[in-house]
C-alpha cells in the first residue's frame, strides 16, 4: 500500500546523476576486502604465527565494530550532508586495508582490522542514504536490491582475484588492488549532486540525534529485531555451507563451472544471490515491501530440503543456489525499506546503525549452529537455522510496518516517523 502523500512529478522523473551506482560499486568493495581475509587466513596465519582461531577473531572484531562507523558517519552525513561523510569512509576503509596487507605483526593486523570495521560500518548507512535521497521514486525498490546485490557480488570477485592478482604480484596485492575502485567511487561522488532531501531535513544539533532517537524508540527495537534475525538467516546459510559441502562425496568428486564442486558452487550460489537481490527488490515496487520479502523467504523454505539434506551434485547445485536467491532476495528490498521507515532528520544514522547493531547481536550465530552441528550433525543444523529464523521473519513482516512510496522530499512536522501497515 502506498502511502497517500504522494510524490512531485518532480522526485518521479530520473536523475542521471542519482548515486546509486558508487554506492553498488562501494559495497562490492567492502564485501571484496573482507572475503580477501577468508580466502588469505593460511598466508596470514603463517606471517603472524597464529592459529586459526586469532584470525578468526579478525574477522569477528571487524563485524563487532561496525556499529560504531555506523554511528560515527551516519551522524556526520545527518549534521553535514551526505557527500563529504561518503568520500570521506571511502577514502578511509581501502586505506585501512592496504595497512592490513602490510602489517609487521598480529596485533598490528588486529588494530587495522577493528579500524576497518568502523568503516565498513559506515559507509552502509551513508550510501543507502544518499542513493534513497536520490532515486527516483518508481525505481527506489530496483536501486536497493542493485546495492544490496552488490555485497554477494564481493565473493565471487574476491575467489577470481585469488585465482589471478594473488599468483601473479603475491598475496599482499589483494589488499591494494581495491583502491583502485575506491579512487572510481571518489571520482563519482565528487561530480554527483548534494542531497536535497537532506537540505531539508538537516540535523540541528547532536542533542536533537539522540531526542529523535528516543521517540522513535518503537521504530527502534522493530528494525533491531528485524535485522537481528535476518542476520541469523544471513550468516546461518552461508557462513558454514562451505565446510558442509567438503563432506559430500559428490561434491569432492564433481566440478562446477569447470572448477571443484566446493568452489563451484558457492560462485554459482553467489550469482543467485545478486539475481535474487534485484529482482525481488524490484518486485516491491509492485507488490509492496513487506509481500516481497516475504515470497522470498517462501523460496528459502521451498530450498531446505534440497540444500540441507541432498547427497547429489545437481540437488544441492539447485538447492544452495535457490537458497541464496531467496536470502538475498529478501535482504535486496531492505535498503529501500529501512529508509522508509527511518525518521527524515536522522536518515544517514538511523537505518545504518541499526542495521549494524543488528549483525552485532546476531554475532553468536556461528557458535549456536556449531554447537548444533555437533549434537545432530550438518544437515539437521543447518535444517534448524534456516527454517526457525525464517518462520520468526514471516511473523515479523506480516505483522510489521510498511511506507512503500514514502516521499523524502516532503516536509513532515515532527522528528517521530509515522507508520503504516501495507
Amino acid at each position: 500500500m502506498h502511502l497517500t502523500d504522494e510524490p512531485t512529478s518532480a522526485t518521479l522523473s530520473p536523475n542521471a546523476d542519482t548515486p546509486g551506482w558508487q554506492y553498488v560499486l562501494g559495497w562490492i568493495l567492502d564485501a571484496f576486502d573482507l572475503f580477501v581475509v577468508v580466502f588469505l587466513l593460511t598466508e596470514l596465519m603463517s606471517r603472524f604465527h597464529v592459529g586459526k582461531e586469532a584470525m578468526v577473531w579478525s574477522l569477528t572484531i571487524t563485524l563487532a565494530m561496525r556499529p560504531v562507523g555506523a554511528m560515527l558517519f551516519g551522524s556526520l552525513s545527518d549534521k553535514f550532508g551526505r557527500k563529504k561523510p561518503l568520500i570521506a569512509c571511502v577514502v578511509y576503509f581501502p586505506s585501512i586495508t592496504i595497512l592490513s596487507g602490510f602489517a609487521p605483526n598480529y596485533l598490528f593486523f588486529l588494530t587495522m582490522r577493528a579500524l576497518y570495521g568502523i568503516g565498513m560500518g559506515g559507509y552502509w548507512g551513508i550510501g543507502a542514504s544518499y542513493a534513497m535521497d536520490s532515486a527516483p521514486l518508481r525505481k527506489r525498490g530496483f536501486l536497493s536490491g542493485m546495492m544490496q546485490g552488490g555485497y554477494p557480488f564481493g565473493y565471487p570477485l574476491a575467489a577470481i582475484g585469488m585465482q589471478t592478482i594473488a599468483p601473479r604480484f603475491a598475496w599482499q596485492a589483494m589488499f591494494v588492488v581495491g583502491s583502485i575502485v575506491a579512487a572510481v567511487i571518489v571520482l563519482i561522488t565528487l561530480k554527483a549532486p548534494k542531497s536535497e532531501t537532506w537540505k531539508l531535513h538537516r540535523m540541528p544539533s547532536v542533542r536533537f540525534m539522540f531526542t529523535t532517537l528516543l521517540k522513535n524508540g518503537k521504530a527502534f527495537a522493530y528494525i533491531l529485531l528485524l535485522m537481528t534475525v535476518m542476520t541469523c538467516l544471513s550468516h546461518g546459510t552461508g557462513d558454514l555451507y562451505p565446510d558442509f559441502l567438503k563432506t559430500i562425496p559428490d561434491v569432492v568428486r564433481g566440478f562446477v563451472l569447470r572448477m571443484k564442486a566446493s568452489y563451484g558452487i558457492p560462485v554459482l550460489y553467489s550469482v543467485g544471490a545478486i539475481l535474487g537481490a534485484v529482482a525481488f527488490g524490484s518486485l516491491s515496487e509492485r507488490i509492496g515491501r513487506r509481500y516481497a520479502i516475504m515470497g522470498a523467504l517462501l523460496m528459502c523454505i521451498l530450498s531446505i530440503p534440497a540444500r540441507a539434506f541432498g547427497q547429489r551434485l545437481i540437488v544441492l547445485v539447485l538447492g544452495s543456489f535457490f537458497m541464496q536467491t531467496g536470502v538475498q532476495g529478501a535482504f535486496g528490498v531492505i535498503p529501500a525499506h529501512l529508509n522508509e521507515l527511518s525518521p527524515d532528520v536522522i536518515r544517514g544514522l538511523f537505518p545504518g546503525f541499526v542495521y549494524q547493531l543488528g549483525v552485532l547481536v546476531a554475532s553468536p550465530v556461528l557458535p549456536v549452529q556449531n554447537l548444533l552441528r555437533q549434537h545432530f550433525g550438518s544437515p539437521w543444523a543447518l535444517a534448524s537455522f534456516e527454517f526457525a529464523p525464517i518462520i520468526f521473519l514471516m511473523l515479523i513482516f506480516a505483522l510489521g510496518p510498511e511506507q512503500r512510496g514514502r516521499n523524502f522530499r516532503a516536509q513532515h512536522t515532527g522528528a517521530e516517523a509515522t507508520y503504516v501497515h501495507g
